[in-house]
């Protein structure tokens, strides 16, 4: 059996309230990793044709203003 299919198993069994702590967790440490590969991204340059894009498309009329609901 692998580690993940290890994890896998410890993960199912956990109860609700160490659900909901590693749901949480698990949230934050996916977020993160998130906001790297974006900084990591637009330091090499992989985002400037879609900026371009979209600031060609609001140039042109083609956005409209967000809404905001609260």
């Amino acid at each position: 059996m692998s580690t993940l299919e290890d994890l896998e198993k410890q993960i199912i069994g956990l109860s609700k309230t160490d659900m909901e702590k590693f749901r949480a967790w698990f949230f934050k440490l996916d977020g993160m990793a998130w906001d790297e590969q974006i900084e990591s991204d637009m330091q090499t340059g992989k985002l400037d044709a879609l900026a371009k894009l979209a600031l060609k498309e609001h140039q042109n009329g083609h956005t409209k203003e967000m809404q905001y609901y609260s």
